[in-house]
């Protein structure tokens, strides 16, 4: 294996790392969340920078020979926003007491609730020794930077484990996800469903298709007009949610001139009319990620259709073995999105914080497993085998 240099580089923009040396860390992951491509577009849109609170601050260390050997999507946040792991209350405490919460450094795929690799280290490089330089590394700029903390957000579970043998606090959430039991179509999948969720689905799939067209695009079919309709539904939708979405229009357009073959985008309309919804997806290598949705008109269970159903058909359409439909929503469940474990690992400086925020991450992993298990058992859609 490649050895690693102890030092350890800043970069303020990933540009300055650069494509080809990012990507021979990242590429081999199959993850478009931390693909060069997906975080400059970030950077290059506006979305993230300094003035929205998302500094960048990404970490690079090299092999003997000056290559980039790792590298770690870092930044500096001024707020909690766009996170999916929700530490307002660990800010609060801790501001009510007199410490100052922000800044704190984040290692993070921005806005996207998403597990992948965040220690990023090139295939042939030795993992322990990449992934400690630049964990060392993200220590080191929180001590100087000042920041109250160092948080990595949905990493994988082997990361998990490995941050939390070196000292950082472990949290455990979940997820629904969908498994590909090598289906060969739709209505295969239907068959391991008990008989009442089966007749659920099928008449939740009539009733939101009656009347509509459905139209999956990739590749060359996407266009400017179908992002300007999309981005109508995701402004809306973030708008009734969150109050502020987090993504502009150029991030769109950048989205599909850089990633259109990694891009699924699912649109929904009346023969002849303008688009009334559409949800959007991203390609892994081994994973269907359902991102964004939204609408310009109620249909009943439509919702449903176009960020389940059709992600389901298109997963099995192109062999890959499940589907992420994000963050929340136990309605999920029916559909046949199961509980996952999803993770992330904190480092906080001061052990003020520290030591409370310790007890009730163990507590909260009890109760989240439990929770996993109740759910499982109790609501799960599929046959039980006699």
């Amino acid at each position: 294996m490649t050895a690693v240099k102890p030092a350890v580089r800043v970069h303020r923009e990933i540009a300055e790392i650069g494509r080809e040396a990012w990507d021979a860390c990242a590429a081999p992951t199959g993850d478009p969340f931390v693909s060069f491509d997906f975080l400059s577009i970030l950077e290059e849109s506006g979305c993230v920078a300094s003035r929205t609170g998302w500094a960048p601050q990404h970490l690079s260390v090299e092999d003997e020979d000056g290559q980039v050997a790792g590298v770690m999507p870092l930044y500096l946040k001024s707020h909690s926003q766009g996170e999916y792991v929700f530490d307002h209350a660990w800010a609060d405490a801790y501001e009510r007491a007199g410490g100052r919460y922000y800044p704190k450094l984040q290692c993070s795929s921005p806005f996207s609730p998403v597990t992948g690799s965040r220690l990023i280290v090139r295939p042939d490089v030795d993992v322990d020794d990449g992934r400690s330089a630049l964990l060392g590394g993200a220590l080191t700029l929180c001590e100087r930077m000042g920041a109250s903390s160092l948080h990595v957000t949905f990493p994988r579970a082997d990361e998990w484990d490995w941050m939390g043998q070196r000292g950082l606090l472990q949290r455990q959430d979940q997820q629904y996800h969908w498994e590909n039991a090598d289906y060969a179509t739709f209505d295969d999948f239907l068959m391991a469903l008990s008989s009442n969720r089966r007749k659920t689905i099928r008449r939740e799939r009539r009733d939101a298709q009656e009347g509509l067209e459905i139209v999956a695009l990739t590749g060359s079919d996407l266009t400017e007009a179908h992002w300007d309709a999309f981005f109508g539904f995701y402004m809306d939708t973030g708008s009734r949610k969150w109050g502020r979405p987090y993504l502009n229009r150029a991030f769109y357009s950048l989205l599909g001139q850089r990633m259109a073959d990694k891009v699924l985008l699912v649109m929904a309309r009346r023969p002849g009319g303008p688009w009334i919804a559409g949800a959007l997806n991203l390609l892994g290598r081994d994973c269907l990620y359902g991102r964004h949705w939204g609408c310009a008109e109620d249909v009943p269970f439509l919702h449903f259709e176009l960020c389940y159903y059709q992600a389901i058909e298109q997963a099995i359409r192109l062999g890959l073995p499940r589907v992420e439909a994000g963050a929340q929503g136990q309605h999920k469940i029916a559909r046949g999105y199961l509980p996952s474990p999803v993770y992330s690992a904190h480092w906080i400086a001061d052990p003020m914080l520290r030591e409370p925020v310790a007890r009730y991450l163990e507590r909260e992993r009890e109760a989240v497993e439990h929770d996993m298990r109740m759910l499982s058992e109790e609501y799960s859609p599929f046959r039980v085998e006699r």
